[in-house]
């Protein structure tokens, strides 16, 4: 009763500060999505029974966004504030909305208006793109058998479970059958939502729209080829920064205002979203207005607070700055493009601004504030170790911005050719070692820091390692487009003016939302060629021959 009576009072008050908190976004976010309805006015009006139809449609999907959002929101409140004794209660209130979300997710009728509206005349792009993304996720979402639905559900608490213990122990035997059940369960669920195309690419679009093995066999053997000898040139030729003088205590407390000051300052909006602490650092939420930030410190290592801060502002912003208009608001094309997609916002904030030269001049003035007795040393030495390559790169998440790439072809080899069958189980730790070897250069000394470091297959995410890559390549072409639409750029940023390109982002990446059907489409849209590697490759050849002295 008290949470409800606070609400009731509260609302009319927090309601007037976000209409007053989002009124300009709310024309800016118009303003953007005019460009998107350009081509739209040109389009003859639908037919009264289409017209209908979307009506009908836009309802259902705004329904099924509300659910999501209050699952979303379950989610956090699980992660970052809710009681350990609530654990039984919490689950059984998501397994009921679970049931809920599949009930509105296959129902017939959502089919039938899907049927109708697909390839309808009339419909402009955003409500084709709306009808597309809708569609699609109707047909993966009823194609499962609801055999095959719960025993994928009963092995992701299974293999978890096992992934623990065999990661304590170190011993990827006791994990292999766990995961040769998902490889089986994977490829039965490829063959039932599209059995005539390859098993890896139906996977892969749970996490990459539009993306093919085939088209990610060429991009990672472009990047393997650039970055393997470089990294090899980097490390016999180059001279290593001095990141020693970085190591010491930092009050985590003390951190945690000083990722704050710079996660404001980077444009995160507290009237429109929380910044807090948990165990693994994450951004959800369930709206644009309602964005739920978490970061974690750790007292010996400043670097990993202040980047995994800056990481999920990135994510965050992209969140908070997707459109509120009318036209577009709880519908699929004003979802995330993709993971790749959501992860170059993330990794442009951390990488290209975060780990450059003009943020380190913004931000060594604030760090020594923070803690008055950092090492009185200029903001290019600090630039220089914040930029150390590791040596040896053993853990994908401990790993830099040259190695990390490596990392996840590694990830995807392995699993395109468990999904292909050209790898066995059990074969996985043998081919982990020597693809660790050919390509990074070290040998793990046992399973643990190997083949079950990652928890992503004991869920079943086969796929999902691409996106980490792809991310941090749509990121470098954003960034380089970004530049040549924002004179003086870098000077901004050494300033802390961070308005300019948080705005060009807002409109040319978070507004258009899924608008585009896959990645590749908004990098012609926004940067006016499809993803190129050798963009990425070309920006770690130059700044890190520069800063290992080739």
């Amino acid at each position: 009763m008290a949470a409800a009576a606070l609400r009731r009072h509260a609302l009319p008050r927090a309601a007037a500060a976000a209409a007053a908190a989002t009124a300009p976004r709310r024309a800016a976010t118009r303003r953007a999505a005019s460009r998107a309805m350009a081509a739209a006015a040109a389009v003859e009006s639908p037919a009264p029974d289409v017209t209908a139809a979307y009506g009908e449609l836009v309802s259902k999907l705004r329904e099924l966004d509300a659910l999501s959002g209050i699952n979303g929101l379950l989610g956090w409140d699980e992660l970052v504030m809710m009681p350990e004794g609530a654990v039984g209660s919490r689950g059984a209130q998501k397994a009921a909305l679970a049931g809920v979300l599949y009930d509105r997710r296959t129902e017939p009728a959502l089919g039938a208006l899907l049927d109708t509206l697909h390839g309808a005349p009339g419909l402009d792009a955003v409500q084709a793109a709306v009808v597309r993304d809708a569609r699609k996720a109707y047909a993966r979402e009823t194609a499962i058998p609801k055999a095959l639905a719960q025993r994928i559900a009963k092995l992701e608490t299974d293999a978890y479970v096992a992934w623990v213990a065999a990661r304590k122990a170190s011993d990827f035997s006791a994990f292999a059958p766990f995961l040769q059940q998902w490889v089986d369960v994977s490829r039965a669920k490829a063959a039932a939502i599209d059995p005539a195309a390859p098993p890896y690419d139906v996977l892969l679009e749970d996490y990459e729209k539009g993306m093919t093995s085939d088209r990610l066999d060429a991009i990672f053997a472009e990047v393997r080829a650039g970055l393997v000898p470089l990294l090899a040139e980097l490390r016999a030729r180059g001279t290593p920064p001095d990141d020693s003088w970085l190591a010491g205590s930092y009050d985590v407390e003390r951190q945690a205002a000083l990722c704050k000051e710079i996660a404001l300052a980077l444009g995160f909006d507290t009237n429109n979203g929380r910044l807090d602490v948990s165990v693994h650092p994450f951004t959800g939420g369930s709206h644009p207005t309602d964005v739920r930030m978490t970061t974690r410190f750790k007292e010996g290592d400043l670097t990993e607070g202040l980047t995994g801060a800056v990481h999920e502002t990135g994510h965050a912003l992209y969140e908070q700055g997707r459109s509120l208009a009318a036209e577009w608001e709880g519908l699929p094309v004003n979802s995330a493009l993709s993971m790749g997609v959501h992860e170059s916002q993330s990794l442009l904030w951390e990488r290209m601004v975060a780990l450059s030269r003009p943020f380190a001049r913004w931000l060594l003035p604030r760090v020594r504030s923070a803690f008055p007795a950092f090492p009185d040393r200029s903001a290019e030495e600090f630039y220089e170790a914040l930029n150390v390559i590791k040596n040896p790169s053993l853990i994908r998440v401990e790993s830099d911005e040259v190695t990390y790439s490596l990392h996840v072809i590694l990830r995807y080899e392995i699993e395109r050719g468990l999904i292909d069958g050209s790898i066995a189980v059990a074969d996985v730790p043998r081919v982990w070692r020597e693809k660790m070897v050919e390509l990074l250069g070290a040998e793990p000394e046992n399973d643990a820091d190997g083949s079950l470091q990652d928890v992503h297959w004991s869920a079943g995410l086969f796929g999902y390692f691409a996106t980490y890559s792809l991310g941090a390549m749509y990121a470098c072409q954003i960034f380089e487009t970004a530049k040549q639409h924002l004179p003086g750029l870098e000077d901004q940023i050494a300033a802390g003016d961070f308005k300019p390109l948080r705005e060009w982002l807002r409109e040319n990446i978070h507004t258009r939302g899924s608008l585009d059907a896959s990645g590749d489409e908004l990098m012609v849209a926004v940067t006016g060629s499809a993803l190129q590697p050798q963009v990425f490759l070309d920006h770690l050849r130059t700044k890190y021959g520069q800063l290992y002295k080739l």
